[in-house]
């Protein structure tokens, strides 16, 4: 007003907050009439946006992380451990001597096949739309966490990817908070057979009335149909008693023999 300029920025001492979060300003915040973009003398205010950007979100993003890769009362769920314990002793009948193998392939069984889904497609959890721009702010998001998990060292220079430079001071303190994870998980006690099967039967008795019994059936039955031949040889390899087998081959009998059913 009267000739006088207000430079505009996403956050100043008139932002308005909302709990923990501070609003973006917005041009409707300003009130501006007239508006006069003027040219940097070095091309850092794209930047600055992301950064704040970054920074309004990123108390969010932390604890989303350490929700995931955190421990509730000390302890980590009993699949996870019960898996994490399976893949210890594959390791250990192979004689595979390398910690980094055994980080590889937890790391690709959970966080990079099943976190990351999450992660990038929140709509497959909540009843929400990802816009395309939603879906540029969650791959930066997704791109963190997995470099989290990465073994690797990125070398980052002055052209590297901006979604990369945003996190790269965040990258070796979430590293060390995942090497932490799984130490933390390998140290616990081991998940008996017993309890493991009392944790099971909890679980379907929750979703008693969600498991469609008749399509996953089907599905095991087109696996066993398909590979017949290749499971009977490594149950013979594996020395399995042969009262698995014969179930095996009832059980194979048994959907042969109904005609009247489709299972193609």
């Amino acid at each position: 007003k009267n000739g006088s300029f207000v430079p505009l920025e996403e956050v100043d001492a008139s932002s308005e907050v909302i709990g923990e979060v501070t609003m973006l300003n917005t041009l409707k915040h300003y009130k501006s009439v007239c508006v006069v973009l003027l040219k940097a003398e070095n091309d850092i205010i794209f930047s600055l946006s992301l950064s704040l950007s970054k920074v309004a979100v990123h108390s969010f993003v932390e604890k989303l992380f350490r929700s995931i890769w955190g421990l509730t009362l000390s302890r980590s769920p009993f699949a996870v451990k019960y898996f994490f314990d399976f893949l210890d002793t594959q390791a250990e009948n192979m004689k595979i001597t390398d910690p980094d193998v055994l980080h590889i392939w937890k790391t690709n069984s959970m966080p990079l096949r099943f976190w990351i889904n999450i992660l990038k497609n929140p709509q497959f959890v909540f009843d929400m739309e990802k816009t395309p721009h939603l879906d540029g702010c969650l791959s930066v998001i997704a791109q963190a966490f997995m470099d989290s998990f990465s073994l690797s060292e990125t070398q980052l220079g002055k052209y590297a990817p901006t979604n990369k430079l945003l996190y790269a001071k965040d990258i070796p303190k979430f590293k060390q908070e995942v090497r932490m994870y799984y130490k933390q998980i390998r140290d616990q006690s081991p998940v008996t057979d017993t309890e493991f099967k009392d944790f099971l039967h909890e679980e379907s008795e929750k979703h008693e009335n969600e498991f469609n019994e008749a399509a996953a059936l089907r599905e095991l039955y087109k696996f066993i149909q398909r590979y017949f031949t290749e499971i009977e040889q490594k149950l013979d390899e594996n020395g399995v008693p042969a009262e698995l087998k014969e179930q095996l081959q009832h059980v194979k009998q048994s959907f042969d023999g109904l005609k009247s059913c489709s299972w193609n």
